[in-house]
């Protein structure tokens, strides 16, 4: 197969692709026509086999693997390095693993590129930590806790940050850098853990909305469609020279209690259960999208956390009745009246 120049095509490696984000950047790679082979690894760890069933392509090719240890002597034109969990109770419970998937991944996946190829990252907004400004602009330094429950997650992105840019400095390496803020959708895993999605499963189940503290804690919630247009134009689509890092997101700040008071008054007999607060979930997070909106002009968030939710509220409730697992796994939580022998568990509301 030949790209539409009659030149040979693109190689392009994905890793975790059969992820919530992952499968959806794979359709939009599928699309290209500049494209000859695709190779998406993946290791299931929170990854789902159905995610890409549905692609009937000669092009894709899977590997099942950890993107750091995955080995092959293709060599690629673009790396997109996406394995990684992004839910606290993933992350929390297997935070060496989380390490090593970002970092070592990334390692790993500069290693593949041809030369003068390009690496893109998905980072996160998680490297403002518990923010004192906002919204938050690339240029905000953050605070984050080097050391604290969520520090496999913050820390490992913000290192694999500092990593590829020390590449781009000392060897010149291509590099798109992007921070992602909250993003829900259709495919992400009923068992996730994460607000959204935890809330859609117990609406769906048991009826009881876990809120943690007051649920006043803001976050920025993206639709997956509008969030991977803006990937797909970062990443490959546009002809664009910033390296990053940049601001992906929605920009309209919503509290964690308004999202399930809402999903409440979509799914008849669902109810509010107020829970303890989790140690240092971060208070608020909303994007300064100022550069975004300059390096993707006319690229806007446009789907609403109210359609955004019912439409992901159906996808839950296919996937429900079909069996899936909501039970998100819940990670280690110490609080003051217990001790480290005694661990006290939650789940996140991220």
């Amino acid at each position: 197969m030949t790209g539409a120049t009659g030149n040979m095509g693109k190689k392009v490696l994905v890793s975790g692709g059969a992820g919530f984000i992952g499968s959806h950047i794979v359709d939009r790679l599928i699309k290209r026509s500049d494209m000859d082979r695709l190779v998406v690894v993946d290791n299931f760890w929170t990854g789902v086999r159905e995610n890409l069933e549905h692609i009937d392509d000669p092009r894709l090719h899977f590997v099942e693997a950890d993107i750091e240890t995955f080995e092959t002597d293709e060599r690629f034109d673009e790396v997109i390095h996406l394995a990684s969990p992004a839910s606290p109770p993933w992350y929390m419970r297997e935070p060496v693993r989380t390490i090593k998937a970002n970092l070592m991944g990334a390692l790993n996946c500069v290693d593949k590129l041809v030369p003068g190829g390009r690496i893109s990252f998905a980072s996160t907004s998680e490297v403002y930590g518990d923010p004192l400004i906002t919204p938050q602009p690339e240029s905000y330094r953050g605070q984050v806790d080097c050391t604290g429950p969520r520090s496999s997650y913050d820390e490992s992105k913000r290192c694999t940050e500092s990593l590829l840019f020390e590449l781009k400095r000392t060897t010149g390496i291509d590099i798109r850098i992007v921070r992602l803020f909250n993003v829900y959708g259709p495919r992400t895993r009923p068992d996730d853990g994460r607000a959204v999605s935890n809330f859609l499963s117990q609406a769906l189940t048991t009826g009881e909305l876990t809120v943690y503290g007051g649920g006043e804690q803001s976050r920025s919630w993206g639709y997956v469609d509008d969030i991977v247009d803006a990937l797909e134009r970062y990443f490959w689509l546009d002809d664009i020279a910033y390296p990053g890092p940049l601001n992906v997101g929605n920009d309209r700040e919503i509290p964690v209690i308004d999202i399930a008071k809402y999903i409440v008054e979509l799914v008849p007999g669902a109810r509010l259960k107020m829970c303890p607060p989790i140690p240092q979930d971060p208070t608020n997070r909303r994007p300064d999208l100022t550069l975004c909106r300059q390096t993707l002009p006319g690229w806007e968030a446009k789907v609403g956390y109210e359609e955004g939710i019912r439409r992901t509220l159906q996808w839950f409730a296919e996937k429900v009745m079909k069996g899936a697992s909501t039970n998100a796994p819940t990670p280690v939580r110490l609080s003051d009246e217990v001790s480290e022998e005694e661990p006290r568990l939650a789940v996140g509301s991220n």
